[in-house]
C-alpha cells in the first residue's frame, strides 16, 4: 500500500495562516461597516450598497483573476490583490463622505475577489491530488475559525476603541497575511494547452461549469440566510441571533475534515447528496424556529450540510480540470457562488417583502430542490448509481 503524501507541509500551514489573517480582517468589518455608514449619515439604501457593491466588484474581477493566475503566475497576482485589499481597508477611516466609503468598498471587493480566488488556486497546487477533499476541508476550517470570532472581535473593538483602531487592526492583519504569503514557495506555472480563441473561453473554465452551477444554487440559499438572519430574529422574537453564526461556524469546522476524507475515499456522490438533504433539514428547521435552542439546532444542521457540500464541490472542480487551468476553474467556481449570493438576496428579499422571512426560507428550498434534481439527473446521465462511488477524477 502506497504511503500517503504529506498534507501538513510548511507551505500549506503558512498559506492557511495567511488566509486566516485575511479572513479575520474581512470578518471584523462585516458587521461594523454598515454601522459605520449609518453613523456617517447613510440611509438604508447606502447600507444595502455596502453589501451589493462589494459582491459585484468581486464577481466582476474573479474571471480575469483566474486567467491572470494561469498566465502571469500565482504569487504576483496574490500580492497585487493583497495590496489592493490593504489599501481599501486602511482607506476607510479617511473617507469623509458616504459616497467615498462606497467607492472604496468597490475597491475592497476587487481586492477580495483577487485574493480569495488566488488562495483557492494556490492551495489546490499544494495539496496532494489524492487528498484534495481532506486538504480543502482543513484549509476551509481556518476560514470558518475566522468567521466564528472575527465579527465579535470587530464589534468589540469598534464599540470600545473606536473605528480608527478597527481599521488599523484590520489593515495590520492584512499586512501580516501579505508577509506570510511571501514565505510560501510556489512552483512556476507550466504553460498548457490554450483554450479556444474567444476571450470568454479564457476567462471561464468549461470543465468547472457543472460543479459551479451546483455552487450557485447553494449560494442562493446562503445569500438568503445571511442577508436576512438578523431581521428574521426580530420578526420571530429571537434576541440572540448571533448564536446562529457561532454554532454554524462550529459545525462547519467540525465536519469539513471528515467530509474531505470521505470525499477522497468514496467520491463526491457520498457527500453531495446526503449533505444536500441535511442542509435542507437545517433550512426547514430555521424557518420554524421561535426559540434559541431551535435556532442552534438549525445552525448545526445547516453548517454540517454546507461544510460537507461546498469544499467537496471545490475539490471536485479542481480534479476535473487540467492543472494549468486551475486559476480559471477557481475563478469560475467562486464567481458562481457570488452570483448566487447576490441573486438570492434580491429574489428572496422580494419574497420576504410579500410574505415573511420565515416563509421566505421555506421558498428557498426550491433552490435546494433544483440542486438535488440537477445532480441526480447528472448521475443518471453518467450511468452511475448512488450506491456506487463516483470516479474521483470524473
Amino acid at each position: 500500500m502506497a504511503e500517503k503524501k504529506a498534507l501538513w507541509t510548511k507551505d500549506f500551514v503558512i498559506l492557511a495562516l495567511s488566509n486566516f489573517m485575511l479572513f479575520v480582517s474581512f470578518q471584523m468589518l462585516l458587521p461594523t461597516l454598515p454601522v459605520y455608514v449609518t453613523d456617517m449619515g447613510g440611509d438604508q439604501l447606502a447600507v444595502g450598497l455596502v453589501i451589493s457593491l462589494f459582491t459585484v466588484s468581486a464577481l466582476l474581477v474573479r474571471p480575469f483573476t483566474g486567467k491572470a493566475l494561469d498566465t502571469i503566475g500565482r504569487k504576483p497576482v496574490l500580492l497585487i490583490g493583497l495590496a489592493i485589499f490593504l489599501l481599501a481597508v486602511a482607506g476607510y477611516y479617511w473617507m469623509v463622505s458616504v459616497a467615498l466609503v462606497l467607492a472604496i468598498r468597490f475597491l475592497h471587493g476587487i481586492g477580495w475577489g483577487i485574493v480569495t480566488t488566488t488562495y483557492g488556486t494556490i492551495v489546490s497546487d499544494i495539496i496532494p491530488r489524492e487528498r484534495s477533499g481532506e486538504g480543502m476541508g482543513y484549509f476551509g476550517m481556518f476560514s470558518n475559525l475566522a468567521m466564528a470570532f472575527g465579527p465579535l472581535q470587530g464589534l468589540w473593538v469598534s464599540q470600545n476603541w473606536g473605528y480608527g483602531w478597527l481599521f488599523a487592526i484590520s489593515a495590520g492583519l492584512t499586512a501580516l497575511a501579505m508577509i506570510l504569503s511571501r514565505l510560501v514557495k510556489i512552483k512556476p506555472i507550466v504553460p498548457g494547452k490554450k483554450p479556444g480563441g474567444s476571450v470568454l473561453s479564457g476567462l471561464i473554465e468549461k470543465a468547472a461549469l457543472f460543479p459551479s452551477l451546483l455552487n450557485l444554487l447553494i449560494g442562493i440559499i446562503y445569500g438568503g440566510i445571511f442577508s436576512f438572519i438578523t431581521l428574521f430574529g426580530l420578526e420571530v422574537g429571537i434576541a440572540n441571533i448571533g448564536l446562529f453564526f457561532l454554532f454554524n461556524a462550529i459545525a462547519l469546522m467540525a465536519v469539513r475534515p471528515l467530509a474531505g476524507r470521505l470525499f477522497d475515499r468514496k467520491g463526491p456522490v457520498w457527500i453531495l447528496l446526503p449533505g444536500g438533504f441535511i442542509l435542507g433539514g437545517g433550512l426547514l428547521m430555521l424557518s420554524y424556529s421561535t426559540s434559541e435552542w431551535q435556532l442552534i439546532f438549525a445552525a448545526i444542521l445547516f453548517g454540517v450540510g454546507v461544510g460537507g457540500v461546498q469544499p467537496s464541490l471545490q475539490a471536485w472542480t479542481i480534479k476535473r480540470v487540467d492543472p494549468t487551468r486551475r486559476g480559471a476553474a477557481t475563478g469560475t467556481f467562486f464567481s458562481a457562488f457570488d452570483l448566487g449570493i447576490g441573486g438570492g438576496a434580491m429574489i428572496l428579499g422580494a419574497v420576504a417583502k410579500m410574505t415573511s422571512f420565515a416563509v421566505m426560507y421555506r421558498y428557498s428550498l426550491v433552490a435546494l430542490g433544483l440542486y438535488l434534481l440537477v445532480y441526480i439527473v447528472y448521475l443518471a446521465r453518467q450511468g452511475k448509481r448512488t450506491t456506487v462511488p463516483e470516479s474521483i477524477s470524473s
